[in-house]
């Protein structure tokens, strides 16, 4: 855990080591400071485990299919909404962030595979928004690149995150938040 926390860092990732018993404040305390800086709603994926937040009240889903998908519940304080039905590109650009689970994580590399399963949702919720935080808990952890493929399912898609991104012009002057988000953090789960 020490080496993925690491080489997450050196990629200007934001990482926090939390137990399993204070991951419901960690996250709460990091929307909290977030929607200080960036109002607005968090993306909060169906399937997330529900230790990390108190769930979304049922009056946030749309009724049908046919509503829109602009409904959004409190939780601790915090402006929370589903993506039920999809939401556009334009909605999520909106959004205050988005809170995921992974799949892996690789710790000689400090990257997060999505495999877009429960608590990760599509991959444009964790494309979109400009703040992205991740819950990685200890187990997840894999040594290297074939320890973590190995755990994954070669069927589902999947998405490597390394940091938040990033990419440099021709003068090698850095510019973030151009092909994902700008911010990522990180709550390392564990002993």
């Amino acid at each position: 855990m020490a080496l993925f926390a690491e080489r997450a860092a050196d990629y200007r990732a934001v990482v926090e080591r939390v137990p399993e018993s204070g991951l419901a404040s960690a996250v709460a305390r990091v929307l909290t400071a977030r929607a200080a800086a960036v109002p607005g709603p968090f993306l909060i994926p169906e399937g997330r485990p529900a230790d990390w937040l108190p769930a979304l009240p049922d009056s946030t889903a749309p009724p049908d299919a046919n509503a829109p998908s602009d409904s959004t519940a409190q939780a601790d304080g915090i402006e929370l909404a589903g993506d039920t039905p999809p939401r556009s590109a334009a909605e999520l650009d909106r959004m205050a962030g988005v809170v995921t689970g992974c799949a892996v994580a690789i710790a000689e590399t400090g990257t997060i595979i999505l495999d877009h399963g429960p608590g990760q949702s599509r991959r444009a919720l964790t494309l979109v928004p400009d703040f992205h935080l991740v819950v990685v808990r200890a187990g997840q952890v894999a040594a290297d690149l074939a320890d973590a493929f190995a755990r994954l399912d070669p069927a589902r898609p999947h998405t490597l995150i390394s940091g938040p991104s990033a990419t440099s012009d021709i003068e090698l002057i850095r510019v973030e938040g151009v092909h994902g988000p700008r911010n990522l953090h990180i709550l390392l789960v564990g002993p």
